[in-house]
């Protein structure tokens, strides 16, 4: 397999809709992000070996960046012409993807902080594999 990088996203446009997400790429095509998001608060531990994808709207909601982590199966000219970004993370490595969203390697699991506030927007979590998808939208404590 070959080596994999870093890919900076770009802005992508977003629809927030009752049964889900919708996120247009660069490229004009739509991904799908089934169901309402489960909110969350405090850090985010993913379920190891899934391929999980962080979205940060703006504050208006209908924009927004998506960045995979640690994805090896995509190549870098498909993650370039889509306007996904991807950051790899060694095992125990931390990262702050964005302004208030940090995320780290702990095993094979990926751990998701964010404080909305800072990230000025929604703060979506995806994940999912051959066998199921599920979301959350980290939140602030009330």
């Amino acid at each position: 397999m070959s080596a994999r990088n870093d890919v900076a996203p770009d802005t992508l446009g977003v629809e927030l809709a009752e049964d889900g997400i919708v996120v247009e790429y660069t490229d004009g095509r739509e991904a799908y992000y089934r169901g309402v998001p489960e909110k969350e608060s405090g850090t985010l531990r993913t379920s190891p070996g899934k391929l999980v994808q962080i979205l940060v709207t703006d504050p208006t909601e209908t924009e927004g960046v998506l960045t995979y982590v640690n994805d090896r199966n995509t190549h870098d000219d498909i993650l370039e012409s889509t306007g996904v970004g991807r950051v790899m993370l060694e095992p125990d490595e931390e990262e702050e993807l964005f302004p208030g969203v940090t995320v780290r390697v702990d095993g094979y699991a990926i751990e998701v902080e964010a404080d909305p506030e800072v990230a000025r927007g929604r703060v979506f979590v995806f994940e999912e594999d051959e066998l199921g998808e599920r979301s959350f939208e980290l939140v602030n404590e009330d």
